[in-house]
């Protein structure tokens, strides 16, 4: 039993965990110091939506859900 549903579909997801995984690394490789840290845990947030399929900003919004705008 999932304790939420399903709001971003297949490629969106593939898009968030490619682009999350590579936010992550580049945060880790161009930015300097504690700044790194931050980005590569947004990055890994961004990526972690994808995987999970749900994103908290988009069902705030309103956007997805079985086609529904």
């Amino acid at each position: 039993m999932a304790f939420y549903r399903k709001n971003i579909g297949g490629l969106h997801q593939l898009l968030r965990v490619m682009v999350g995984t590579g936010v992550a690394v580049a945060g880790f490789v161009y930015v300097p110091g504690m700044a790194a840290w931050l980005v590569a845990v947004g990055g890994a947030g961004l990526a972690l939506s994808g995987v999970v399929g749900y994103c908290p900003m988009c069902a705030v919004a309103g956007i997805g859900g079985r086609g529904k705008a």
